[in-house]
């Protein structure tokens, strides 16, 4: 894995105990796109203080950054804890579809045949994408929310890292990795064409709320629930499961 070299070239060695750990703290940082030291320490099983160590010692190597809480952030007694994430060089590291060539591609496609022509080659691509999802979705029944749930595990075989969970308005589909991220920061046919793709799968018009390529943590899909069933905390979200990798 490229994230395994980045951490050798920086001197943290992926070889050793400690390398390892810090491959984990990366990986989590990347599927939840932020989380203090505690919400890491609970899910490793090691003390917080253990875990700043990692923490200090990927920030020193420009992996990682702290977020400082918000002045309107309270967690009763005690200073709000920081929030840490991944940095874009830390993005870097994991895998990228060919960004350069790509970005390249569709520069020449534009000038010579104009915007729309982006757009058409974008649906095109994420065509490919949809058929492989929708056939690894067969059996996740109607209910939007669900087929959410189907399809995280789908994109996450497709490289994205995806989650699903129920909230209160339905469902929300978070992808915490995003192949052509530098690129879709220039051409945003490419996201675009993925939503309608998520809302064609899931079977309900969506509504994108963040994306990775806007420089936003985790790419963020807002399902709406269906009319006349329950939504989070009622016994049809009992099915629902949330996916983390």
């Amino acid at each position: 894995m490229e994230f395994d070299l980045a951490i050798e070239r920086t001197g943290s060695g992926c070889a050793t105990p400690d390398g390892r750990t810090r491959q984990r703290v990366a990986q989590l940082l990347l599927e939840r796109g932020h989380a203090t030291a505690a919400e890491l320490a609970a899910v490793l099983g090691l003390t917080a203080h253990g875990v700043r160590k990692h923490l200090d010692a990927l920030t020193v190597d420009g992996l990682v950054e702290a977020r400082e809480p918000s002045a309107t952030a309270g967690r009763g007694r005690g200073r709000p804890a920081k929030a840490y994430r991944l940095t874009d060089a830390a993005r870097d590291t994991f895998p990228h579809t060919y960004d350069n060539l790509a970005a390249d591609a569709l520069r020449w496609i534009s000038r010579t045949s104009g915007p729309a022509a982006v757009g058409a080659f974008a649906a095109e691509q994420v065509a490919r994408l949809e058929e492989r999802c929708r056939t690894a979705m067969d059996g996740a029944g109607e209910d939007p929310v669900a087929r959410a749930t189907a399809l995280a595990d789908a994109l996450s075989h497709e490289g994205y890292a995806a989650s699903a969970s129920a909230i209160a308005t339905g469902g929300q589909l978070c992808q915490h990795h995003c192949p052509v991220a530098h690129v879709a920061a220039e051409f945003p046919q490419l996201c675009e064409a993925e939503t309608e793709v998520i809302g064609r799968l899931v079977g309900t018009h969506v509504q994108r709320l963040a994306t990775i390529a806007n420089g936003d943590g985790v790419c963020t899909t807002h399902i709406p629930a269906q009319a006349g069933r329950p939504t989070a905390g009622k016994s049809s979200v009992d099915n629902l499961r949330t996916r983390e990798s």
